[in-house]
């Protein structure tokens, strides 16, 4: 490992912003994509005559790919640089989407979700590391923060311009739309991005703490490094904040939301999308007030931040199903809010990886910790769509107000074990950084 040539220039230029002007646009387009079933679930259900658990599949088969795929997204970040990694992940999304656009049946569709989700797994760590390279290492919090923020517009464009193009034209169409968007968009990252400055001549890992810019190369065994990441409580710690905290929302957002305010909660389509724009809108709100206050609290993050979005979703999710009947409006708005904590609260498990461990497995770190809120994701969608097969109400004919109160129970435990988890971690890290005393052996 060796220092690069030049540390950061003191401020972004226009080539660094238009840089990442493009790959959070890509960012946009890759939520869009990642929730375009979920704006659409009650649609697919009625085209692929699928039941809530083959619906649940599509969405636990895309989770899954995008989870399993963090870490070899890492490692090929760290060897080929963002470039020609985004342009891949968004070529593969592009087929991704042709393919579920002509797909004839639930098996092609399965694999359309599969590519769907390799490609997506590509193009957020790829922008992180645009932000590390780019941009000085005192902005990289708040860069991160705004990436993801505008990033959730994309589940704007699915909720409402999609949905309204799939019904004013077809299936086909639609789909195959979006696929061209991604071929389009993979020709604007390989015109304008760049993987580095041209004084540097390798591609860099910037520490954040200290401005220290460090060559970043992928170790030979990348099971070493994966070892080596998880081994320290501070990866584990940002491992289960991301899997606790985001979890309901992305399941919400991604399929089960539509349907369980339609069905179970008796909207119309028209307040179902307006609770779920509510949803992204807060999120956006949210992220620079929570990045703030985790950037002035750096050792009280998990309590001050973390386990607070954690109870507050789960208070909210309660309240929701516990009562007897469809629940009030401005009910199912707070549950829409309280979910919405969730993904700025996710953002802070980055900070763990990238505080307790060296830029040489830095984006190994990072790819654990984003695997972990899209296996929780998965577990919970699967989990709600298997409960609503079990009482009989697998299709949206059948969908029910009792049924999805029954279901809405099944994520409850992940709350729980991620809780308990976050708290054990913390209290490990806060040791291992000399922060609090270890206990005596008896």
């Amino acid at each position: 490992m060796q220092h690069a040539p030049l540390s950061p220039a003191p401020g972004p230029g226009w080539r660094a912003w238009s840089i990442w002007i493009v790959g959070v646009a890509g960012y946009v387009l890759a939520i869009t994509n990642r929730t375009s079933l979920g704006a659409v679930g009650v649609d697919a259900a009625e085209r692929f005559h699928a039941d809530a658990s083959t619906l649940a599949l599509f969405a636990v088969v895309q989770l899954a790919v995008y989870g399993g795929m963090q870490i070899p997204i890492g490692v090929l970040l760290d060897r080929c640089g963002s470039r020609p990694v985004m342009t891949a992940g968004m070529l593969l999304m592009a087929v991704g989407q042709l393919t579920m656009a002509f797909s004839p049946g639930i098996g092609i569709a399965l694999v359309a979700r599969v590519l769907l989700g390799a490609g997506d797994a590509a193009i957020f760590p790829a922008v992180l590391r645009l932000v590390a390279t780019w941009f000085p290492a005192q902005r990289g919090p708040v860069m991160v923060q705004l990436t993801g923020i505008v990033g959730t517009t994309g589940q704007l464009i699915a909720l409402v311009p999609l949905a309204a193009l799939l019904h004013a034209t077809s299936w086909t169409l639609t789909f195959a739309g979006i696929a061209g968007m991604g071929v389009l968009f993979s020709i604007f990252i390989l015109l304008i991005i760049r993987n580095r400055p041209a004084q540097r001549d390798a591609d860099v890992s910037v520490n954040t703490d200290t401005g220290v810019v460090r060559v970043v190369s992928s170790a030979i065994d990348t099971g070493i490094g994966i070892r080596a990441a998880w081994a320290h409580p501070g990866t584990r710690l940002a491992f289960w904040s991301h899997f606790t905290s985001p979890f309901a929302g992305t399941a919400f957002v991604i399929l089960w939301g539509m349907p369980f305010l339609t069905a179970a909660q008796g909207l119309d389509t028209a307040h179902a999308a307006g609770i779920i724009s509510v949803y992204v809108i807060a999120g956006m709100v949210l992220g620079p007030i929570i990045g703030d206050l985790s950037r002035r609290l750096p050792y009280r993050r998990s309590f001050a931040l973390v386990l607070p979005s954690v109870a507050l979703q789960f208070l909210a999710w309660i309240a929701v199903i516990a009562l007897p009947g469809p629940a009030p409006l401005w009910l199912l708005y707070l549950l829409a809010i309280a979910l919405a904590t969730g993904g700025p609260a996710s953002m802070i498990a980055f900070d763990h990886a990238r505080t307790h461990n060296p830029s040489h497995r830095l984006s190994t770190a990072t790819g654990v910790t984003n695997a972990g809120g899209f296996i929780a994701a998965l577990i919970a969608i699967f989990l709600i769509g298997l409960a609503l097969d079990l009482q009989g109400a697998g299709s949206p004919a059948t969908y029910s107000f009792d049924a999805f109160r029954i279901a809405f129970l099944t994520p409850i435990p992940l709350w729980a074990i991620g809780t308990v988890l976050i708290l054990v971690e913390r209290r490990s890290t806060r040791i291992r950084m000399g922060l609090s005393p270890e206990r005596r052996r008896r």
